[in-house]
């Protein structure tokens, strides 16, 4: 290379490792001071992509954690709710146990009322638990957490729907239940039966003789008819023969209908169940009952109708409950029969606990409930063909406790042990959904550490690197300022050649 005063190329070119180390040198201490190696996508922007995506993975999980732990600390709450319900339940079944004996002397309606009252305290502690019919949590719970490769892989469900897993009265099957004394006493309740069940020296329906009592038990969309055949057998049934017979009928076994001698001797029917029911003469052979024309379940609110006639003008009865009020249309469609009427009784009422039953052999209609009602009759048909009274309100009969000691506490019990196992069936949803959400907070906890890991790996610095890359960008630097200055006296050195 000549010798050259107007281009100096070696400072040219040490001013150029000059900015190249000291970009170095800058680049070095920013790594150090932020810790991270990646500072801008100009550093790696490959790699800051993959990062920013393990990033958002991140606080996605993080997020479901919380949530995840939000929803196991509703789910305790609901299985404390739960447990308390369950505690409640035990004590209705000690209240229905104790009413349910023959021998409890005391006073059946006091009983009861403790029992309404805990009926009304199940219903307030499901809805403070919001797992009440149609509560904020009687529904499937879902639970983003993240994680998963979809949407649904990323959410744990908690299904609590429906009716079966809510743990209010109505849900739990006992809305209606009681422990006061009700029912139908066949000679006690009704008039014309002298039977007496308790003497023992007597055999009923013997010689293979039969007596048929027919029920009308009420459903939501109408009644029932069960006819249930007493045979005596060649040497008779006793009285309490008579009552094993009843007893064994699934079919009334089913509506919740029991039956026992009471304490006049003479038989007793009982349940909260609407129903009626009337005794044909037997074929000989003692009758176990006397015949009756109609007997309607006394245990229950009621009213029964006299003479129903098809209606050929409308009639509109409003029922009142402790819920609300029904409003009942009748007209000559829906009601051109005693059956067609109860039908479209039942089905408008559907939900009320009110139902309506045909007197067998009669044209009247029973309308009972185990809850308080009232009627009122705000439009009558061309000469009151539903036998009630002229438009207004209509009397009601009180449930009559000496109906039967023992029938409503004995269904009750039924019913409670029923809900007892509905009761476990929700606490056990409850209890796998809150191991399903802790099951789910522990994968995403280690998702967590398994992408903040690799994250790191991206985007964190080496500082045991850095640091020594300081000390290397530091040298280099005070290198090249030395070349810088060597090659700014270089060209003094033509002065040299000047010189005369």
């Amino acid at each position: 290379m000549s010798l050259s005063i107007q281009t100096n190329v070696a400072s040219l070119e040490s001013q150029n490792f000059i900015r190249i180390n000291n970009n170095f040198q800058n680049n070095t201490i920013e790594q150090l001071s932020s810790g991270y190696r990646i500072n801008s996508s100009g550093d790696d922007a490959a790699g800051l992509a993959v990062a920013n995506q393990f990033a958002g993975t991140i606080s996605t999980l993080t997020q479901g954690v919380l949530s995840a732990n939000n929803a196991v600390n509703t789910l305790q709450i609901a299985d404390g709710g739960i447990s308390n319900i369950s505690t409640i339940l035990n004590r209705l079944q000690t209240l229905a146990t104790e009413s349910a004996s023959s021998t409890f002397a005391g006073n059946r309606a006091t009983v009861n009322n403790e029992y309404q009252g805990l009926l009304t305290e199940i219903n307030r502690q499901a809805s403070s638990i919001n797992l009440n019919t149609g509560g904020t949590y009687n529904t499937n719970l879902v639970t983003y957490v993240g994680g998963g490769n979809t949407a649904a892989n990323s959410q744990v469900s908690v299904n609590l729907t429906g009716t079966s897993n809510a743990v209010d009265s109505t849900a739990l099957g006992i809305s209606n239940t009681s422990v006061a004394g009700g029912g139908v006493g066949l000679g006690t309740a009704t008039t014309g039966n002298q039977v007496l069940l308790s003497d023992t020296a007597t055999s009923f329906l013997s010689g293979s003789n039969t007596q048929v009592l027919t029920f009308q038990v009420g459903t939501s969309t109408g009644d029932q008819q069960i006819a249930v055949t007493l045979n005596g057998g060649v040497s008779g049934l006793s009285g309490q023969g008579v009552v094993d017979a009843l007893n064994n009928n699934t079919q009334l076994s089913a509506a919740g209908i029991s039956a026992s001698i009471g304490t006049d001797g003479k038989l007793q029917l009982a349940g909260t169940t609407a129903f009626s029911v009337v005794a044909a003469a037997a074929s000989g052979g003692n009758a176990a009952v006397t015949a009756l024309s109609n007997a309607v379940n006394t245990g229950n609110y009621n009213v029964t109708t006299t003479g129903f006639a098809a209606l050929t003008a409308n009639e509109t009865l409003v029922f009142q409950t402790g819920t609300g009020s029904t409003t009942v249309n009748l007209t000559a469609a829906n009601a051109g029969t005693t059956a067609n009427a109860v039908s479209a009784l039942n089905t408008q009422l559907s939900g009320t606990g009110i139902y309506a039953v045909v007197a067998p052999n009669t044209t009247d209609i029973s309308l009972q409930s185990s809850s308080s009602f009232n009627i009122n009759e705000t439009t009558n048909g061309a000469g009151d063909p539903f036998g009630l009274t002229a438009p207004g309100a209509v009397a009601v009969n009180a449930p009559t406790a000496a109906s039967s000691a023992t029938g409503n506490a004995i269904a009750a019990l039924a019913q409670l042990s029923t809900a007892i196992n509905n009761l476990g069936l929700t606490q056990g949803i409850v209890g796998a959904g809150e191991n399903k959400l802790n099951y789910a907070i522990n994968l995403a906890q280690s998702q967590i550490t398994n992408f903040s890991a690799a994250e790191s790996g991206i985007k964190d610095a080496d500082v045991a690197q850095e640091a020594a890359n300081l000390t290397k960008a530091q040298v280099l630097q005070q290198a090249s300022l030395a070349a810088l200055a060597q090659a700014n006296s270089a060209p003094q050195a033509v002065l040299s050649l000047l010189k005369g």
